[in-house]
């Protein structure tokens, strides 16, 4: 068979349908650019090493539109998204695994390109791509690319991490400011421009938990404040722990240029999703350590104290307005930013 026309070929129902041009697909494509020694066994899964302890595994799906934006793609965020939800337990990442769903006329090069920035993303974090699938559908039946990640980890022995694990008193720190990888696919969307402009800040967050559990074993929980942003985050770990949150406006970091770009479109900057942030939940006794630990990272020199958990049986989330007035965060209503990863 003929190489791929990488730079004007496409994608059509037989590199879906089990023959030579799927299997030319997967060669030349996702065993060219994701190349390991597990995926190199070409079987339908992978033999890996057994690693030990206690194991995390997580999934996650990747609808973003559009596919390319300012900071990344669908390529790195499918591999960013699922080893985030693996840190998030107190884990090391070990492999991944990745499923495609093509849609039937979708360029060649634009795959490719996604491919190289997915395994370009794996390889900055250490962790491989060792087996995965694809699927071609007719066209109109999906939009372009999705992408489905599955993350296998490694527990840290002295990792004990929930949502449920919140106390009163304890601090509430996020790695740095929030709302830029929504604003950044909104801004491309709406075709908006800004003096700054706005980049996702989608990134791998395993170094910056390792080092952060280093720093203060005693944190209580971590998340990454994706749909729902910071405000559904909150929600989530009041409700799951029986307790209530007040956090600060002034000190919640926000670029300007995000801020700008929320109040022109009539959203709140809480709501809005990050890729490359985490929160943490820790007692008083080790905040200080937590929030030097973070700021000593390069993923987490902006890192801020924004709050407290508080003893309420509602479990409300409630923020200290600039005027020192208090208003509840809520969950969202509804879809305030479809697609957004």
């Amino acid at each position: 068979m003929r190489p791929l026309d990488r730079r004007q070929g496409r994608v059509d129902l037989a590199h879906g349908a089990g023959g030579r041009a799927m299997m030319q697909l997967i060669e030349e494509v996702f065993a060219r650019c994701l190349d390991n020694e597990f995926l190199r066994q070409g079987d339908d899964g992978a033999r890996l090493p057994a690693p030990g302890g206690r194991l995390v595994m997580a999934t996650d799906a990747h609808v973003v539109s559009p596919l390319f934006f300012p900071g990344g793609d669908i390529g790195c965020l499918s591999v960013h998204g699922t080893l985030n939800d693996v840190a998030m337990m107190g884990a090391e990442p070990l492999y991944l695994s990745a499923g495609f769903i093509l849609e039937e006329g979708f360029p060649l090069a634009d795959l490719i390109r996604i491919v190289e920035s997915m395994a370009a993303a794996a390889r900055a974090a250490g962790v491989p791509v060792v087996t995965g699938d694809t699927k071609v559908v007719e066209a109109g039946k999906a939009d372009g690319v999705f992408i489905t990640t599955t993350g296998v980890g490694r527990l840290r022995d002295d990792a004990d991490l929930s949502g449920a694990h919140a106390r009163p008193g304890d601090a509430v720190l996020v790695s740095g400011p929030i709302g830029d990888h929504g604003m950044a696919i909104m801004s491309v969307r709406e075709g908006l421009s800004f003096e700054a402009p706005i980049v996702s800040d989608t990134a791998a967050l395993h170094g910056l938990v390792a080092t952060l559990l280093d720093a203060a074993p005693g944190i209580r929980a971590l998340r990454d404040p994706t749909r729902g942003g910071l405000a559904a985050t909150l929600n989530e770990i009041a409700r799951q722990s029986g307790v209530g949150v007040l956090i600060e406006e002034a000190a919640i970091p926000v670029r300007p240029a995000v801020a700008a770009a929320c109040e022109l479109l009539g959203l709140d900057p809480l709501n809005v999703a990050c890729e490359g942030r985490l929160v943490a939940v820790c007692p008083a006794r080790h905040e200080a350590a937590a929030l030097a630990a973070l700021r000593g990272h390069p993923l987490g020199r902006e890192a801020a104290l924004v709050g407290r958990i508080q003893a309420d049986e509602r479990c409300f989330v409630q923020m200290r307005t600039r005027f020192g007035g208090l208003r509840n965060v809520d969950w969202l209503a509804g879809e305030q930013l479809p697609r957004i990863c």
